[in-house]
């Protein structure tokens, strides 16, 4: 597959934005910056923070196993997908492939460029219908996206069914893995140089608990990243993030240990729900939540608002009629929501 014949004319014709600390690198202590017409009284973050995070991509190069230059990261997930529909998209022309129910924003962001959008309903196992999704892409079909573990369903697919997509796909495969660190699946990183078509979007967001500071992660061929550094603003992680994120990351098992917890209580979660008079199904889960199946989705989300409980109502989405979803939170929490179900 050439990727070249993927990427948007304008787009491969873009001089990209060449910013002041682009055009000079290798920062010492002893330099002085009058090239970015920033303020010159320090207080931590008056210069302008480093466009490339190479000090955040190599802490997650080493994490991840992967080179930084695979590495793209973005301002949020949202700011990744974006970026990826702008390099492959053409507006009014090209269309996407989803596969409901899903992440909401793919569909936003197909709307937001202009981009038509094809929808291939999961089956009731919440499973891809591989040849049926396969079957409906055309020459303009530019983009597929996959959401393994999938949102709200909390399933991961199957390797067999990923596999036979990316490789039969003649567009670029984004595989969301936001929720990878809950599931016993592998992460698809770890095949990442076998197809030349794959991006994998993760986050900080979910298992690192960094949803706060907005920092999305794009790994992907050194090729395919060359191409969204080019049209990616040129400061978009800001430096507070950069450093919260290197921060974090760098404390040893912190995440590890919170994703144990997490897990322990999804188990123990699961088990007390069945108990529940009304939930009628719990759906296998591969993620930091749980969907349920309840008589009557409506009445029990306002219920629980009632009592001071938010969770989502999934009951607009394809093939979750009456589903409601729980996110996994602390021991404490977990049991205020189950005593809570329990009573009304």
């Amino acid at each position: 597959m050439n990727i070249q014949d993927l990427i948007r004319p304008t787009i491969k014709a873009l001089k990209p934005y060449s910013s002041a600390r682009d055009e000079f690198q290798g920062v010492t202590d002893n330099m002085v910056f009058l090239d970015a017409n920033e303020n010159p009284f320090e207080n931590g973050v008056n210069r302008y923070p480093d466009p490339h995070q190479s000090k955040l991509k190599a802490i997650l190069s080493e994490i991840k196993g992967v080179s930084a230059k695979n590495i793209l990261l973005g301002n949020g997930s949202d700011e990744v997908l974006d970026l990826i529909y702008r390099a492959f998209c053409e507006p009014n022309e090209d269309n996407v492939v989803i596969l409901p129910p899903t992440y909401g924003m793919y569909e936003v962001l197909a709307n937001l460029n202009a981009i038509a959008i094809k929808k291939l309903n999961l089956d009731e196992a919440f499973e891809p219908k591989v040849e049926a999704i396969l079957n409906s892409a055309d020459a303009h079909s530019k983009l597929l996206f996959i959401c393994s573990p999938n949102n709200p369903s909390g399933n991961s697919f199957t390797t067999g069914a990923i596999e036979k997509m990316v490789s039969n796909f003649k567009g670029i495969v984004v595989i969301d893995e936001a929720y990878i660190d809950f599931s016993t699946e592998k992460s698809w990183l770890t095949r990442l140089n076998e197809f030349p078509n794959l991006i994998i979007s993760q986050t900080l967001s979910k298992a690192y608990a960094m949803a706060g500071i907005r920092l999305g992660i794009c790994y992907a061929s050194e090729e395919i990243i060359t191409v969204l550094n080019t049209i990616k603003p040129p400061y978009n992680i800001n430096e507070l993030t950069q450093k919260k994120a290197i921060e974090l990351l760098s404390i040893k098992d912190l995440a590890s240990n919170q994703i144990v917890d997490i897990l322990k209580e999804r188990e123990a979660m699961v088990a007390e729900l069945k108990s529940v008079r009304y939930i009628s199904k719990i759906y296998p889960s591969d993620a930091n939540f749980v969907l349920v199946k309840v008589d009557d989705a409506n009445k029990r989300y306002n219920q629980l608002i009632e009592k001071g409980i938010v969770i989502r109502n999934r009951t607009t989405q394809p093939g979750c009629e009456n589903t409601l979803r729980l996110t996994i939170g602390t021991s404490k929490e977990n049991k205020i929501l189950i005593d809570t179900l329990k009573s009304i």
